[in-house]
């Protein structure tokens, strides 16, 4: 299990280019439909908690799904296969990459790679929001949370005040409770 969890975010990391919000569509693929490693919902609870701890989110919930299904020896190992490819990647193109940046097919690349990317970050915003936000609670959390953000309120405090609304609307009890 600690090699296939190293393997499957190796090539997670090895062909996703954008970022870790560019992987969430191949994370959540892998881990929940292919693998059944998580349901969705655990793993929306698992990009939740990524998203408000510091440090990358694909780093995050490689981490969690890695600890979830082998403890300290299974984060280990998915945070491994998960930077590894970026890591030798980086290093390879850091070494060659001022010889090579000015020239216009590289520049022309670039310009055509990050309306992809956006896509690819949409797609999953997309996919998950579907999952998400299914009632008028949800909506009006979701609304206040991008209002928030565009007015340049620290992701951490949105997602603080995101949780505080969850708890009180609630009324304090377990999800379970009801």
């Amino acid at each position: 299990m600690l090699a296939q969890l190293f393997f499957t975010f190796f090539q997670i990391g090895a062909f996703t280019f954008g970022g870790g919000y560019a992987m969430v569509p191949l994370i959540q693929r892998e881990v929940c439909e292919k693998k059944k490693w998580l349901t969705e919902e655990e793993f929306l609870n698992c990009l939740a908690l990524a998203q408000s701890a510091p440090g990358p989110l694909a780093v995050n919930t490689s981490a969690y799904v890695g600890y979830r299904l082998k403890r300290t020896l299974g984060a280990i190992c998915s945070v491994l296969g998960a930077v590894l490819p970026s890591f030798l990647i980086i290093l390879l193109i850091a070494s060659i990459f001022h010889r090579f940046a000015d020239l216009p097919m590289v520049q022309a690349a670039f310009l055509g790679m990050r309306p992809a990317i956006f896509m690819l970050m949409a797609y999953a915003a997309a996919t998950l929001g579907r999952k998400t936000l299914q009632d008028k609670f949800s909506l009006v959390v979701a609304g206040a949370a991008l209002l928030l953000l565009l007015l340049g309120v620290p992701t951490f405090i949105v997602l603080v005040l995101a949780g505080a609304a969850g708890y009180f609307r609630r009324g304090g009890r377990n999800v379970s409770a009801d």
